[in-house]
């Protein structure tokens, strides 16, 4: 779903990560999780850090983006950090978490958990 202020969809979402989110959402069904919401909040060495969390209702002046049967809401705060970025799902043998690729993105820092934005 594109926000009809922009040219470029907010978010999109790689094959891995929206099966990750289906996993997500089958073990959050008995916590009423309607979908995932994406933010961003004030934290790490470069300022800002991506937040998925279970989202159990659409907020005010939310988007709702629906792709490969997910469904994303986008808090309203961090819509001017995401626009254009990809959600992807990462595992490796030490770690597994939610990416990504932000091509507003100016810096990241060293151990790849914060960002910042011009």
């Amino acid at each position: 779903m594109m926000n009809a202020s922009f040219d470029k969809p907010i978010l999109t979402l790689t094959d891995a990560a929206a099966i990750q989110a289906k996993k997500l959402m089958d073990k959050g069904a008995e916590s009423a999780a309607i979908g995932l919401r994406v933010g961003i909040k004030t934290a790490g060495c470069s300022g800002l850090q991506y937040q998925v969390e279970f989202a159990q209702e659409q907020k005010p002046f939310e988007d709702k983006i629906e792709e490969k049967g997910v469904t994303i809401f986008i808090d309203p705060a961090a819509v001017m950090f995401l626009i254009g970025s990809e959600m992807d799902w990462q595992e490796d043998k030490f770690a597994s978490s939610f990416t990504f690729n932000n091509p507003n993105e100016t810096a990241k820092c060293g151990c790849g958990e914060s960002f910042s934005v011009a």
